[in-house]
């Protein structure tokens, strides 16, 4: 029988390695949890090899302050332990379960712990001396990597399972998240401005090629002639085959440099309509990349789905496009695109839809789109939509409309709302919608409102200001909207009173830790990844962006700005951007496998959850909880 000694840890050489057999149900739960499961078998061994097994009742010390340098790198195999921290911290307590390592950081710093760890149930731990932690991560790469960068680590991997538990539907293998660099296979074909167009186009007749890229003796780009240009500037116009290329080729230019990403120039095509974009290194043109080079998918592509979309010429034609955007979504995860970037492509083809649905309206209702400003608010705001999303828009109107008109627009805005609803955009219940009274105003209306907002901070108020505040315009008159948001932002950072409140009222909504630091699941084990989640991240980074004057509405950027600003570690504010991305993306994953179905689209059943999944969900909310606490101690006093 094992010998299994108690604590201190600073003891553990007395205890005796496990027996054979039991070495062998080890090393089978071991293989179960990162990093062992990336190991290799003669590394597990090892790990094995050299430790010793301590037991520990319910509520019985397993380290402390006091019990000096951590001696040993601790593997609970079966319980939990919680971990207290001191009375002048203010992080409150956190829990590790079976398949934790802890303590790390202390343990490869050769000091002392600052929290006091207890066992929360009976608890089995494998406690491996540090010198021998140190001697494998030497000869392990997997292992050192999953201790100095743990949460990268672990969301590295969901990410990897993610991919493949939708690569069936994936219809390409070249990601997105790519360099362009990657994707530059030789130098591009291109003459000088005063090539004769007849040299041009027997060059791309020759070298079968779509486009030629105009460049002056440096390499830089000038302009370009794709065959589509052919017909409406050559063609048609009779243009004479001697003339330069520079009076027919399209320019500027619009280019991306070599360390773009493919979702860059996916992003770059589908919003100006283009097909070709060329790549520069230092200024110079070294490749060109091509919408056949982006996606070489089967029947969708970004630049497909928003050329579907803005080619539909009623409501219904814009309903059946609109399902392209979620079967895009699908097949994107497929290639282990990332949250942040399949969040903003969602929201770049909802603005596509959307804008569309208003200018076919416009036209039927008979309104002059110059006179106003359509405004995407809340997520939309941000480009940060998932799949699941209602409505939440505004409309700014010229000062000194005519109420007729204004009584004409408001039924234009209100059919653009009906018809949204149609394509999948639930109205707003709260009734944020241009085509009502209330979000239907003009500029100095809109002025007055949100000064009245800052001024007295009532509840209702401070509602609205974390919708309303995160503001984009999307068509008509954009100045009307950098108007409105030039009077307003320096309003709100000069107003301490209000971004208290803000504050105060942001921290109503606790990140879902239970008292010993596990996650805090309702009484049918499901959490709410929205507003127990993802809304503590961009509550927090508007507050601060507000406080400081960022002008990025992108909750992800917002975070990654207030960080440099506040001379932050890089390290605190990765670990906003990363805990943030990761609940993004498990509420994509919801949303999509629900489908049609009934199901709240941002609950998830935690129990339900993968280990992987939930040891990094409980990172996040983890992040989340040292967020609100930095919020506090700078606004609750």
């Amino acid at each position: 029988m094992m010998e299994i000694p108690k604590h201190p840890l600073s003891g553990v050489a007395k205890g005796r390695t496990p027996s054979p057999s039991l070495m062998h149900n080890f090393r089978q739960e071991l293989v179960a949890h990162p990093p062992f499961a990336q190991m290799g078998d003669a590394d597990v061994e090892y790990f094995l090899a050299h430790c010793t097994q301590l037991y520990f009742a319910p509520d019985e010390p397993v380290l402390g302050p006091a019990d000096g340098p951590v001696k040993s790198l601790l593997f609970i195999r079966k319980g939990a332990v919680t971990g207290t921290r001191g009375l002048a911290d203010q992080l409150g307590a956190f829990e590790y379960d079976a398949g934790d390592l802890f303590p790390v950081s202390a343990a490869f710093a050769g000091r002392a712990v600052t929290a006091t760890y207890r066992a929360c149930a009976d608890t089995f731990i494998l406690a491996l001396p540090v010198p021998d932690m140190h001697a494998l991560a030497q000869r392990c790469v997997p292992f050192a990597e999953h201790l100095t960068q743990r949460a990268t680590s672990f969301l590295n991997l969901s990410r990897k399972a993610l991919q493949e538990a939708f690569a069936t539907h994936a219809m390409t293998q070249q990601t997105l998240d790519s360099p362009l660099a990657s994707l530059i296979t030789r130098q591009p074909v291109s003459c000088t401005a005063n090539t004769p167009l007849r040299e041009a186009l027997q060059t791309m007749h020759g070298a079968r090629i779509g486009s030629m890229l105009v460049v002056d003796s440096a390499g830089l780009p000038l302009g370009i002639l794709t065959r589509n240009d052919i017909l409406s500037r050559v063609t048609l116009p009779s243009v004479a085959l001697e003339t330069p290329i520079q009076q027919v080729m399209v320019h500027p230019v619009l280019t991306l440099t070599a360390d773009h990403t493919a979702q860059d120039a996916a992003l770059l095509m589908s919003r100006h309509g283009i097909r070709h974009v060329p790549v520069t290194r230092n200024g110079a043109a070294v490749g060109l990349v091509s919408e056949r080079d982006l996606f070489a998918m089967q029947r969708q592509s970004l630049k497909g789905v928003s050329t579907e979309l803005r080619c539909a010429r009623d409501v219904g034609e814009l309903q059946v496009a609109s399902k392209g955007i979620r079967r895009l979504t699908r097949s994107l995860l497929g290639q282990g695109v990332q949250a942040r970037q399949l969040t903003t492509m969602i929201s770049h083809l909802n603005d596509v839809l959307t804008e569309r649905l208003i200018h076919l309206q416009a036209e039927v209702h008979g309104v002059d789109l110059k006179q106003m400003c359509w405004l995407c608010l809340g997520s939309e705001g941000r480009d940060e939509q998932t799949i699941a999303t209602d409505q939440d828009n505004a409309l700014i109107l010229a000062n000194g409309m005519h109420p007729e008109t204004r009584k004409a627009v408001r039924a234009f805005a209100r059919a653009v709302n009906l018809a949204l609803e149609t394509c999948g955009f639930p109205l707003c219940k709260g009734g944020i919608m241009a085509g009502e009274e209330a979000c239907c105003l003009t500029l100095d209306e809109w002025r007055e409102r949100f000064h009245q907002w800052i001024a007295q901070g009532s509840p209702e108020h401070l509602l609205n200001a974390s919708i309303y505040f995160d503001f984009r315009p999307l068509a008509g008159d954009h100045s009307l909207a950098h108007a409105l948001r030039d009077s307003v932002r320096p309003s709100a950072s000069t107003t301490p009173r209000f971004l208290k409140q803000m504050a105060l009222n942001a921290l109503t909504r606790t990140a879902p830790l239970n008292w010993r630091g596990a996650i805090d699941n309702d009484a049918r084990g499901m959490l709410d990844l929205k507003l127990r989640g993802t809304a503590i991240f961009v509550d927090a980074a508007r507050i601060y962006s507000l406080a400081n004057g960022v002008q990025e509405t992108n909750t992800q950027r917002r975070l990654e700005a207030v960080g440099l600003l506040l001379k932050l570690a890089k390290t605190e504010y990765d670990a906003w951007v990363t805990g943030f991305e990761f609940l993004q993306m498990l509420r994509l994953r919801i949303q999509l496998q629900s489908d049609e179905s009934e199901a709240p689209p941002n609950e998830i059943q935690v129990a339900g959850l993968n280990d992987i999944d939930r040891r990094i969900l409980r990172e996040s909310i983890k992040v989340a909880h040292r967020l609100q606490q930095r919020l506090q101690l700078d606004y609750e006093r």
